[in-house]
């Protein structure tokens, strides 16, 4: 008979999940207290937090419990990236149904602690309740390392606007699961299909390129959660300007993009009779960063430039309007 939450307790879950954690180097005082005691050797820290909702952000029936942890991870985690910071640790409200088995609830910390562990953070703490369906909400901190923080503000005219991580993915891979066609028994039928549902269960945000952004000189710069063109235009409303992207430089970027003509997002548009450009210009949730360096910039490896920042307001796309690329938003 499996175990659920209800048999085990409250007390006996939060020892059986913190067990998993290691503590990290910025961690001075971990689970176990009222608080955690974080190290904060630039004197300031970053902040950002999330939730997620089962059946809102993810479901399980798509998503192991080590899925959705590397996901809750990796979303605060790139936010974090994103401002040019070091990620350091992070903190977890966790509330689910009595009857939630506690291997899924293991295996949701064990993806919380590896995706911290790629990222070079750890989880110094949270808190536990129940509630009629599973809710996270996730906390994440980051170190400036006496850098200034990049923000969306700060694009130029003349800046050229680099992409570092993949765009797409995500989207293609959730695509795939609602059409029914994106389970383990169609990686068969073409493995590429397994990369980008992959890609939808656990993003890969680039997380060392942040701070290396930032140290390059970076101007603004953005996570994409919600969509390349949406996130792009937050920048260009920050900063007052126009963001031009530069189509063919981004189907040139098969590695991040999968839009060469045998890559897996022209496969997977093509059985589900989609356009894969808009997969790449407005699904979210790759959590790739976007970044507006000065032209005189050495881009870091990893990182590919797409566009240019002009006078002017909104994002174009090889000088048209971006008509009707929008992104995701929760009340539309």
């Amino acid at each position: 008979m499996t175990a659920t939450l209800r048999d085990l307790g409250e007390f006996e879950l939060i020892r059986a999940i913190t067990a998993r954690f290691a503590r990290g180097r910025d961690v001075l005082v971990g689970p176990g207290d009222d608080a955690a005691v974080l190290a904060a050797p630039d004197a300031r820290v970053v902040v950002t937090t999330d939730l997620l909702l089962e059946g809102r952000h993810f479901r399980r029936d798509w998503s192991s419990g080590v899925d959705v942890g590397h996901k809750a991870a990796a979303q605060n985690l790139a936010d974090v990236a994103a401002m040019g910071a070091r990620p350091t640790g992070l903190f977890v409200g966790f509330a689910a149904p009595g009857d939630l088995p506690v291997d899924w609830a293991l295996a949701l910390a064990d993806g919380l602690a590896a995706e911290c562990a790629l990222a070079g953070a750890s989880v110094a703490g949270g808190d536990i309740s129940s509630a009629d369906a599973i809710m996270l909400g996730v906390t994440a901190l980051g170190d400036l390392e006496g850098r200034a923080p990049v923000l969306r503000s700060g694009a130029r005219p003349g800046d050229v606007v680099v992409l570092a991580g993949s765009v797409g993915r995500a989207e293609a891979g959730l695509a795939l699961l609602t059409a029914g066609r994106g389970h383990d028994a169609d990686a068969d039928v073409n493995a590429g299909w397994a990369g980008l549902v992959s890609a939808h269960r656990r993003p890969r945000p680039p997380y060392p390129l942040g701070p290396a952004l930032a140290a390059a000189g970076a101007h603004a710069m953005c996570d994409v959660s919600d969509g390349l063109v949406q996130d792009l235009g937050h920048i260009a409303a920050a900063s007052q300007v126009r963001i031009d992207l530069d189509l063919a430089a981004l189907a040139a970027l098969t590695d991040l993009t999968g839009l060469a003509a045998d890559g897996p997002l022209r496969s997977a548009a093509a059985e589900l009779g989609a356009d894969p450009l808009d997969w790449v210009l407005t699904g979210g949730e790759d959590h790739a960063l976007v970044a507006c360096l000065p032209p005189s910039a050495v881009i870091p490896a990893g990182c590919e430039q797409i566009g240019l920042v002009l006078p002017g307001s909104g994002v174009t796309l090889a000088g048209r309007p971006a008509v009707g690329r929008g992104g995701w938003n929760h009340f539309a």
